[in-house]
Protein backbone atom coordinates (compact mmCIF):
# COMPACT_ATOMS: atom_id res chain seq x y z
CA UNK A 1 0.00 0.00 0.00
CA UNK A 2 1.31 3.55 -0.94
CA UNK A 3 0.11 6.77 0.67
CA UNK A 4 -0.76 9.59 -1.28
CA UNK A 5 -1.91 13.34 -1.08
CA UNK A 6 -3.85 15.46 -3.19
CA UNK A 7 -4.47 19.17 -3.53
CA UNK A 8 -5.84 22.37 -5.61
CA UNK A 9 -6.27 25.87 -5.06
CA UNK A 10 -8.08 27.62 -7.90
CA UNK A 11 -5.72 29.96 -9.39
CA UNK A 12 -1.95 30.49 -9.34
CA UNK A 13 -1.79 33.16 -7.57
CA UNK A 14 -3.02 30.99 -4.80
CA UNK A 15 -0.56 29.63 -1.76
CA UNK A 16 -1.28 25.46 -1.37
CA UNK A 17 1.26 25.84 1.43
CA UNK A 18 -1.90 25.35 4.08
CA UNK A 19 -2.82 22.06 2.47
CA UNK A 20 0.56 20.96 2.09
CA UNK A 21 1.84 21.18 5.44
CA UNK A 22 -1.63 19.15 6.71
CA UNK A 23 -0.64 16.67 3.85
CA UNK A 24 3.51 16.32 5.48
CA UNK A 25 1.57 15.98 8.97
CA UNK A 26 -0.05 12.87 8.14
CA UNK A 27 3.39 11.67 6.59
CA UNK A 28 3.05 12.07 3.34
CA UNK A 29 6.41 12.16 1.52
CA UNK A 30 6.12 15.54 -0.87
CA UNK A 31 7.05 13.26 -4.08
CA UNK A 32 3.72 11.99 -3.05
CA UNK A 33 1.91 14.66 -3.40
CA UNK A 34 0.12 15.72 -6.46
CA UNK A 35 -0.91 19.56 -7.14
CA UNK A 36 -3.23 21.52 -9.44
CA UNK A 37 -3.11 25.20 -9.64
CA UNK A 38 -6.49 25.59 -11.30
CA UNK A 39 -10.31 25.96 -11.40
CA UNK A 40 -12.17 22.48 -10.37
CA UNK A 41 -14.61 23.79 -13.11
CA UNK A 42 -13.85 20.46 -14.67
CA UNK A 43 -11.70 17.14 -14.07
CA UNK A 44 -9.25 17.86 -16.84
CA UNK A 45 -6.65 18.71 -14.02
CA UNK A 46 -3.57 17.47 -15.16
CA UNK A 47 -2.12 16.53 -11.71
CA UNK A 48 -5.36 15.16 -10.77
CA UNK A 49 -5.60 12.74 -14.09
CA UNK A 50 -1.66 11.67 -12.86
CA UNK A 51 -2.97 10.53 -9.62
CA UNK A 52 -5.73 8.42 -10.86
CA UNK A 53 -3.10 6.76 -13.09
CA UNK A 54 -0.58 6.21 -10.46
CA UNK A 55 -2.64 5.04 -7.60
CA UNK A 56 -3.85 1.41 -7.47
CA UNK A 57 -6.50 -0.92 -5.61
CA UNK A 58 -5.33 -0.78 -1.92
CA UNK A 59 -3.41 2.98 -2.17
CA UNK A 60 -4.81 5.31 0.30
CA UNK A 61 -5.39 8.97 -0.49
CA UNK A 62 -5.40 12.30 2.12
CA UNK A 63 -7.01 15.46 0.70
CA UNK A 64 -7.61 18.00 3.31
CA UNK A 65 -11.44 18.80 2.52
CA UNK A 66 -14.09 17.14 0.44
CA UNK A 67 -14.40 20.24 -1.74
CA UNK A 68 -10.92 19.59 -3.09
CA UNK A 69 -12.60 16.94 -5.17
CA UNK A 70 -14.68 19.24 -7.08
CA UNK A 71 -16.71 22.37 -7.57
CA UNK A 72 -19.95 21.10 -7.10
CA UNK A 73 -21.85 18.31 -4.94
CA UNK A 74 -22.26 16.51 -7.98
CA UNK A 75 -18.33 15.99 -9.05
CA UNK A 76 -17.66 15.97 -5.38
CA UNK A 77 -19.79 12.34 -4.94
CA UNK A 78 -19.56 11.46 -8.32
CA UNK A 79 -15.40 11.67 -8.11
CA UNK A 80 -15.48 10.17 -4.25
CA UNK A 81 -17.36 6.94 -5.56
CA UNK A 82 -14.36 6.26 -8.68
CA UNK A 83 -12.16 6.54 -5.85
CA UNK A 84 -13.56 4.32 -3.00
CA UNK A 85 -15.91 2.06 -5.23
CA UNK A 86 -14.65 1.81 -8.42
CA UNK A 87 -11.17 1.73 -8.06
CA UNK A 88 -11.33 0.33 -4.49
CA UNK A 89 -9.06 2.96 -3.02
CA UNK A 90 -8.70 4.13 0.54
CA UNK A 91 -9.67 7.59 1.00
CA UNK A 92 -9.48 10.86 4.10
CA UNK A 93 -10.58 13.68 4.53
CA UNK A 94 -8.38 15.54 7.03
CA UNK A 95 -10.86 18.06 8.08
CA UNK A 96 -13.44 15.84 8.40
CA UNK A 97 -12.33 12.23 10.51
CA UNK A 98 -15.29 10.41 9.89
CA UNK A 99 -14.77 10.16 6.10
CA UNK A 100 -11.90 7.12 6.61
CA UNK A 101 -12.68 4.45 4.80
CA UNK A 102 -10.19 2.52 6.44
CA UNK A 103 -12.52 2.27 8.92
CA UNK A 104 -15.84 1.59 7.93
CA UNK A 105 -16.87 -1.77 9.36
CA UNK A 106 -20.37 -2.88 8.67
CA UNK A 107 -23.28 -1.44 7.13
CA UNK A 108 -24.01 1.11 9.46
CA UNK A 109 -20.77 2.66 9.25
CA UNK A 110 -20.96 2.82 5.44
CA UNK A 111 -24.21 4.46 5.68
CA UNK A 112 -22.83 7.24 7.92
CA UNK A 113 -20.21 8.03 5.71
CA UNK A 114 -22.24 8.19 2.94
CA UNK A 115 -24.60 10.87 4.71
CA UNK A 116 -21.99 12.97 5.94
CA UNK A 117 -20.53 13.34 2.54
CA UNK A 118 -23.43 13.35 0.89
CA UNK A 119 -23.99 16.87 3.63
CA UNK A 120 -20.65 18.09 3.27
CA UNK A 121 -20.83 17.72 -0.78
CA UNK A 122 -24.00 20.43 -0.54
CA UNK A 123 -22.31 22.76 2.40
CA UNK A 124 -19.20 22.74 -0.47
CA UNK A 125 -21.22 23.81 -2.87
CA UNK A 126 -23.53 26.06 -1.54
CA UNK A 127 -20.93 28.03 0.70
CA UNK A 128 -18.85 28.45 -3.53
CA UNK A 129 -22.89 29.52 -4.68
CA UNK A 130 -22.97 32.30 -1.60
CA UNK A 131 -19.60 33.48 -1.81
CA UNK A 132 -19.86 33.75 -6.04
CA UNK A 133 -23.60 35.82 -5.08
CA UNK A 134 -21.72 38.39 -2.62
CA UNK A 135 -18.76 38.83 -4.71
CA UNK A 136 -21.44 39.80 -8.35
CA UNK A 137 -23.29 41.97 -5.14
CA UNK A 138 -20.32 43.35 -4.03
CA UNK A 139 -19.11 44.27 -7.75
CA UNK A 140 -22.53 46.01 -8.29
CA UNK A 141 -22.62 48.15 -5.22
CA UNK A 142 -19.33 49.17 -6.12
CA UNK A 143 -20.07 50.27 -9.70
CA UNK A 144 -22.96 52.12 -8.39
CA UNK A 145 -20.35 53.83 -6.34
CA UNK A 146 -18.67 54.71 -9.24
CA UNK A 147 -16.04 52.31 -8.54
CA UNK A 148 -14.25 51.81 -12.00
CA UNK A 149 -13.32 48.05 -12.71
CA UNK A 150 -10.61 47.14 -15.56
CA UNK A 151 -6.94 48.31 -16.45
CA UNK A 152 -7.03 52.13 -15.92
CA UNK A 153 -7.66 54.64 -18.95
CA UNK A 154 -4.49 55.93 -19.82
CA UNK A 155 -5.10 59.34 -21.15
CA UNK A 156 -2.93 60.78 -24.13
CA UNK A 157 0.22 63.27 -23.42
CA UNK A 158 -0.59 67.11 -24.15
CA UNK A 159 2.65 66.78 -26.30
CA UNK A 160 1.91 63.40 -28.04
CA UNK A 161 0.50 64.38 -31.24
CA UNK A 162 3.86 66.71 -31.48
CA UNK A 163 6.21 63.75 -30.52
CA UNK A 164 4.63 61.39 -32.53
CA UNK A 165 4.91 63.63 -35.28
CA UNK A 166 8.21 64.23 -34.92
CA UNK A 167 9.27 60.59 -34.80
CA UNK A 168 7.35 59.34 -37.83
CA UNK A 169 9.49 61.80 -39.88
CA UNK A 170 12.49 60.55 -37.93
CA UNK A 171 14.34 63.38 -36.32
CA UNK A 172 13.54 61.59 -32.91
CA UNK A 173 14.24 57.99 -31.64
CA UNK A 174 11.52 55.86 -30.24
CA UNK A 175 13.49 56.65 -26.70
CA UNK A 176 13.46 59.90 -27.26
CA UNK A 177 9.71 60.01 -27.96
CA UNK A 178 9.29 57.51 -24.75
CA UNK A 179 11.26 59.86 -22.92
CA UNK A 180 9.46 62.89 -23.68
CA UNK A 181 6.08 61.60 -23.49
CA UNK A 182 6.72 59.75 -20.45
CA UNK A 183 4.69 56.68 -21.78
CA UNK A 184 6.32 52.65 -21.56
CA UNK A 185 6.81 51.32 -24.82
CA UNK A 186 3.54 49.15 -25.17
CA UNK A 187 1.82 52.45 -23.86
CA UNK A 188 3.06 54.16 -26.74
CA UNK A 189 1.92 51.70 -29.36
CA UNK A 190 -1.79 51.60 -27.80
CA UNK A 191 -1.84 55.45 -28.11
CA UNK A 192 -0.47 55.02 -31.66
CA UNK A 193 -3.00 52.64 -32.90
CA UNK A 194 -5.63 55.03 -31.13
CA UNK A 195 -4.06 58.06 -32.84
CA UNK A 196 -3.48 56.89 -36.76
CA UNK A 197 -7.58 55.87 -36.75
CA UNK A 198 -8.86 59.12 -35.56
CA UNK A 199 -6.12 60.54 -38.89
CA UNK A 200 -8.01 57.87 -40.78
CA UNK A 201 -11.51 59.19 -40.33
Amino acid sequence: MKVYGYCRVSTLEQNEGRQLIALQNEGIPLEHIFVDKQSGKDFKRPMYKALLKTMVEGDLLYVKSIDRLGRNYEEITNQWRIITQERNINMVVIDMPILDTRAVKGLMRTFLINIVLEVMSFVAQNERETLQQRQAEGILVAKARGVKFGRPVISRPKNYCEVVKQWEKKEILLSEALELTGLKKTTFYSLLREYRKEKQN
